[in-house]
């Protein structure tokens, strides 16, 4: 059968998945998605099903082939990137989990966090793992497995628990159990894998008691990574690059040199950039792989913030105030300004640069005067201010000024979040042609891999603009935007403790 032309990218995400044809060109031959349920079973608490997870995945799979009129024989290679530190817990023999996935989101490992901080392993885990201890990563997330659930813990002591973030879920039940693996990328944000050795950390896995055995190999971000079984497409396929969603995003912007940067605005916002082969360590933000490829490890400086689009879905979902993201755009530029109001996104706390697990999200400075698209507007500058705190720390971090910003995910369709990310952030705003970014990373690295592109050269020629933002504020207003941010964060850390 000769090689096809297509890569198929599966895009795991938080909130939903879907399936992307990328021909040749990297152009998109065909999308589906697919949503499923959140899980809130308390405050604070974040799970998803992952047999649905599965399931999404599989019939976006076949959706995007059938929707682009060719078969199974057309498809070279698929490439997969995910929800980052969301972790699974299964049988190794049945293949069915002991429990809902607990997602990244999920603040119900703090009190293991604190006793990791009292413990003075702070310092460690920055130096080894490249990590803060935070329950936003997977390996308290696996210590509460184990602890709380009984059939996690009596399989893991016959040998028979697999524990894994999405990745490793996703190619285990696609190879039918032939292939238990995670790639580089995803293992970086475990705390449990030495970012300088490319291994499971003996000390980490003592610390929390998982055994080494339930873990998966660490692999490459492209190459072999096992082969999908014929029960998905017709024929098996080889799963040839893999890697977590903003690492992906980082890739398929074409970040290939030290000191590009890319801004995902999705369920959170995700400021990446490129450190070269050497890793940079910082005090406020993230030490992280950015993939591994031909024997070549790429780093990255990372700024996360929890809640981005989630935001969004938050006016449109719970508070009933819009019906589609569109429209909380189209209020925003209705008024002026937010007539004072600020909103701070921490629903489940705040990442980088504050780390506070205990912050929750804040609206303040309402009046009687103000409006639906006031609060529409706080909103959707929330997600720029927070960005900029990513940006304005990693700069000091990196000891660099960004000239641009490369930006991609579903907020970045915005025009009013986006200029107004140029405006607060004072830098110009690249937005490309193909927002789909991080689907397009995992299919770049697959594509490598088969010989369908020769090299990183051969993908720059890909990257297409679609539109540059040109910051047009004074720095006066700016300097008061920001103020008034930073004023309102403070009033909502330390919330919950």
């Amino acid at each position: 059968m000769t090689l096809g032309k297509y890569i198929l990218a599966i895009d795991q995400g938080t909130t939903s998945t879907r399936a992307i044809l990328f021909d040749a060109l990297g152009g998109i031959a065909s999308v589906a998605q697919q949503e499923f349920p959140q899980i809130y079973p308390r405050p604070g608490y974040v799970e998803h099903d992952a047999v649905k997870i599965l399931q999404t995945a599989i019939y976006v799979a076949r959706a995007a082939v059938q929707k682009a009129g060719i078969t199974a024989g057309d498809v070279a290679a698929i490439g997969i990137t995910n929800q980052r530190e969301t972790t699974v817990a299964w049988d190794r023999h049945t293949g069915i989990p002991v429990c809902n996935a607990i997602v990244w989101q999920c603040r119900r490992t703090a009190p293991d966090c604190e006793r990791l901080t009292a413990l003075g392993m702070g310092e460690y885990i920055k130096d080894t793992t490249g990590l803060l201890i935070d329950p936003y990563f997977s390996g308290t997330k696996m210590k509460w497995i184990l602890d709380n659930v009984p059939a996690a813990r009596e399989l893991a002591d016959k040998g028979r628990l697999c524990l894994g973030t999405i990745d490793s879920w996703l190619v285990f039940s696609l190879t039918e159990g032939s292939s238990f693996v995670t790639d580089i990328s995803n293992a970086s944000r475990t705390m449990l894998m030495d970012i300088n050795k490319h291994c499971w950390d003996s000390t980490m896995l003592k610390e929390l008691g998982i055994p080494e055995s339930a873990l998966p190999r660490i692999v490459e971000c492209g190459g072999e990574i096992g082969m999908c079984s014929r029960t998905l497409l017709g024929r098996e396929i080889p799963i040839a690059g893999m890697a977590g969603d903003q690492h992906a995003a980082l890739f398929g912007q074409c970040c290939f040199d030290k000191g590009m940067a890319k801004n995902t605005y999705g369920t959170g916002c995700f400021v990446l950039m490129n450190t070269g082969e050497e890793p940079v360590h910082s005090k406020g933000l993230l030490t992280t792989v950015a993939w591994k490829l031909n024997g070549r490890t790429v780093y990255a400086l990372e700024g996360s913030a929890f809640n981005a689009g989630s935001a969004i879905q938050w006016l449109r979902d719970e508070l009933k105030m819009i019906e589609t993201p569109q429209e909380a755009d189209r209020l925003a530029e209705t008024v002026e300004d937010t007539g004072g109001v600020s909103f701070v996104p921490a629903f489940t706390g705040l990442g980088a640069p504050y780390w506070d697990m205990y912050a929750r999200g804040a609206l303040l400075g309402i009046t009687r005067g103000t409006q639906r698209a006031h609060v529409c507007r706080a909103v959707l500058e929330s997600i720029a201010l927070e960005s900029y705190d990513l940006i304005h720390a990693m700069e000091q971090e990196a000891g660099v000024s960004l000239s641009e910003l490369r930006v991609d995910g579903g907020a970045s369709r915005s025009r009013f979040l986006m200029q107004y990310q140029a405006d607060i952030s004072n830098r110009h705003v690249k937005r490309p042609a193909c927002l789909e970014t991080t689907a397009l990373g995992s299919a770049m690295m697959a594509g490598l891999a088969i010989g369908l592109w020769e090299s990183q050269d051969a993908l720059r020629a890909l990257w297409r603009e679609d539109q540059t933002f040109t910051p047009d504020c004074t720095t006066e207003l700016r300097e008061q935007n920001l103020a008034r941010w930073h004023r309102a964060v403070e009033r909502s850390r330390g919330w919950a403790e």
